[in-house]
């Protein structure tokens, strides 16, 4: 993967507000959960701090295979990869914000405090490579002529 890439993967990861964690249940469906983004650089891994034990902590401890998805103004992302439960306090610390608080009753000492991170293994993103203005004029475009705009990146990586 090209740094060019790491940089349009962490753009993404890093402008959005909520991801979309999808877990599969032990009956094999899939089932999907909004989770904030909480982390400031992307490196491959991505982490949410959760309460432990929910039925998506069971069911990442049952199949650890995920998928979380991203969209933002920078495009979107979906990530496949691994998943774990943890509770490592440094890691907590530098996820703890003050909306936190808002999960866990008693703050940041609360016993319930645990991280799912994510090892990505492979991702397929879009990136939308203009401003939205000039993306919309494309788009519009295209409509008028039938053609497809092109105002982004498209394309799948290994992590």
């Amino acid at each position: 993967m090209t740094d060019n890439v790491q940089q349009i993967l962490a753009d993404i990861v890093t402008s959005t507000d909520t991801a979309i964690l999808t877990t599969v249940s032990a009956d094999g469906s899939l089932h999907s959960r909004p989770l904030a983004v909480l982390q400031k650089e992307f490196d491959g891994s991505v982490y949410f701090l959760v309460q432990h034990p929910t039925e998506k902590t069971a069911e990442i401890a049952e199949n650890r295979g995920v998928n979380v998805s991203f969209s933002s103004k920078k495009g979107y992302l979906s990530l496949a990869g691994t998943a774990s439960i943890g509770a490592d306090p440094a890691l907590i610390d530098e996820l703890w914000t003050a909306s936190a608080q808002a999960w866990f009753p008693e703050g940041r000492e609360d016993p319930t405090i645990s991280v799912i991170t994510v090892e990505g293994e492979s991702a397929e993103y879009w990136a939308l490579t203009e401003p939205g203005v000039f993306a919309f004029v494309k788009a519009t475009k295209a409509i008028l002529t039938g053609g497809t705009p092109d105002i982004g990146e498209n394309d799948t990586v290994r992590l």
